[in-house]
């Protein structure tokens, strides 16, 4: 079965269009169309019911979608694999909102600086969504907060983020709690945080910049929970109260970590920091 028609599969059924899936793998949407074609030829059966928005999977077609994903996972990870047998040819980095501001720059021109040749990929979002990647085979290394704990997972390097709650110094601060992302880990710690203090009714405000964010507290509207990294990036250390959180029992540390099975060949440069 040629594994490149079943990654056309996968594309459609997980966009549901032929469309979207056609954008995802970077092919024409005649040129899927005509694999598809193809792939229910070879197979003797019909993979998707046309409906109104998209497509949906034919019974057959649910049946060898969990087959397919695995055989596509693995051809892609067998030919990075490949790819870096050598020398890390590509590195694909994950990180969360908080490390991209203060820690990734840094990190890309160290990287760049060694091996001026080796491409770099990027996925930022919330840590839960980088592990989830990780743990994909999607990415290579990543920055997350807090310790993974997880079996599959290695810790290369860890960094003390010094943690504040920050809220203005010469304003009433509103019962809002400000945050980057509702799922962010520090955002979900403050929420605990404040909830275990009794306080209950607070809003929730989240602006997805730590300028406007930091802004937003000075101005009186809320509280957040940052790094002072970021508070220092953007020039609010001497304008906001800062105050160390010290029943701060959650591990919310950075992590830079990678799959136990599927070690990058520069570890040893990543775990020195270079």
């Amino acid at each position: 079965m040629d594994s490149s028609l079943l990654k056309v599969f996968v594309a459609v059924a997980n966009e549901k269009s032929v469309s979207l899936g056609a954008v995802q793998i970077k092919l024409s949407q005649s040129n899927v169309t005509l694999r598809i074609k193809q792939l229910e030829k070879n197979l003797g059966y019909a993979l998707f019911h046309r409906v109104p928005k998209g497509v949906i999977l034919t019974k057959e077609g649910e049946k060898l979608y969990p087959f397919a994903l695995e055989i596509v996972k693995k051809v892609e990870e067998a030919e990075l694999y490949m790819r870096n047998i050598s020398h890390q040819e590509t590195l694909r980095i994950g990180t969360s909102q908080a490390n991209a501001a203060i820690r990734l720059l840094r990190f890309i021109e160290k990287l760049k600086k060694k091996y001026p040749n080796m491409e770099l990929e990027f996925f930022t979002s919330g840590t839960p969504q980088v592990i989830d990647e990780l743990l994909d085979y999607k990415i290579d290394v990543a920055f997350i907060t807090g310790n993974p704990n997880h079996k599959d997972i290695m810790v290369l390097r860890k960094f003390n983020d010094d943690l504040y709650l920050v809220e203005s110094n010469t304003k009433k601060s509103q019962n809002c709690l400000i945050g980057y992302r509702h799922n962010s880990t520090h955002f979900k710690y403050l929420e605990s945080y404040t909830k275990n203090r009794g306080n209950i009714d607070f809003n929730v405000l989240i602006i997805q910049n730590y300028e406007v964010m930091l802004g937003c507290v000075e101005a009186g509207m809320g509280k957040a929970f940052l790094s002072k990294a970021i508070i220092d990036k953007y020039g609010y250390t001497n304008r906001l109260k800062l105050t160390k959180l010290e029943d701060n029992e959650c591990n919310l540390e950075t992590h830079l970590v990678c799959r136990k099975d599927y070690v990058p060949m520069i570890v040893k440069d990543l775990k020195s920091g270079f």
